[in-house]
């Protein structure tokens, strides 16, 4: 464990000697926000109209959450690195490593998102704060409710993205549906909740990635219960569980893979 410690250390570390490119990212992500701002606005003809449950103060917020969930998590290490490293044969070497090449992948991608992660949480609640004034029902007190089920659901996201890229074993380019992924969760999970969507899509989209990485802890920020809680918890220890699964099978079978075409 401590050497996965080190390897998170290490690189938000040297993340932080290019901090002008997580500030450039940030200043990009403070405007897209200010855009979502206006656009809802607009929508939002009557501040006391409601659309689909959603009051104009929610309906942003709950913008804002998925929108930093989303943007302030993304960094090609899961995407990018570990396919190249697949398609180029690096990751045999990655393999006599004394750790696992999983578990560093996912402590380098960590300490890559930790800094810009809080600095654009940072900006979507000043951009909450200046234009709304607020959120109407927060509460501090469910904070230790919340950091949990941010946590896996930043974790969850980071899996669904590694097991994409190990598809490379047998895939020639996993891009395509690290593209088809993405855009999925924009669309449909940060820019509006489940609750717009036609009644018969809505069941679809909470067993999707969408429920546990964007929806469930947006929902539960902007409208807490003990029942979201358990809902959104049990989901993300659901998907977690599979997802381990998942990778522990593919990874061992690609490893397999590459040592009988000799590594």
């Amino acid at each position: 464990m401590r050497k996965y410690l080190y390897i998170y250390k290490a690189t938000l570390l040297e993340k932080l000697q290019y901090i002008m490119n997580i500030v450039l990212g940030f200043i990009s992500f403070f405007v897209m926000l200010f855009i979502f701002v206006n656009l809802w606005n607009y929508i939002y003809a009557d501040s006391t109209q409601l659309i689909s449950g959603y009051s104009r103060t929610q309906m942003i917020w709950y913008v804002i959450i998925t929108e930093t969930l989303w943007f302030g998590t993304r960094t090609s290490t899961l995407t990018n690195q570990v396919s190249q490293d697949i398609k180029s044969g690096t990751i045999a070497y990655g393999m006599n490593k004394p750790y696992n090449y999983m578990y560093f992948v996912i402590a380098k991608h960590f300490g890559e998102i930790t800094f810009q992660f809080f600095l654009f949480l940072i900006a979507g609640a000043v951009v909450g704060v200046l234009f709304l004034g607020g959120l109407p029902g927060f509460n501090w007190m469910y904070l230790p409710f919340y950091i949990p089920v941010f946590f896996l659901g930043i974790l969850i996201n980071s899996l669904i993205r590694l097991l994409i890229s190990i598809f490379s074993f047998w895939i020639e380019d996993s891009g395509p549906f690290h593209w088809i992924y993405n855009k999925l969760i924009i669309v449909v999970g940060t820019l509006f909740p489940v609750e717009i969507f036609p009644f018969w899509l809505q069941p679809i989209i909470r067993i999707s990635p969408i429920f546990v990485v964007t929806y469930g802890p947006a929902k539960l920020v902007i409208d807490f219960s003990i029942e979201k809680l358990f809902k959104v918890l049990t989901a993300q220890t659901a998907y977690l569980v599979g997802l381990v699964c998942l990778l522990a099978f593919f990874y061992q079978r690609g490893v397999k893979k590459v040592n009988v075409n000799g590594g």
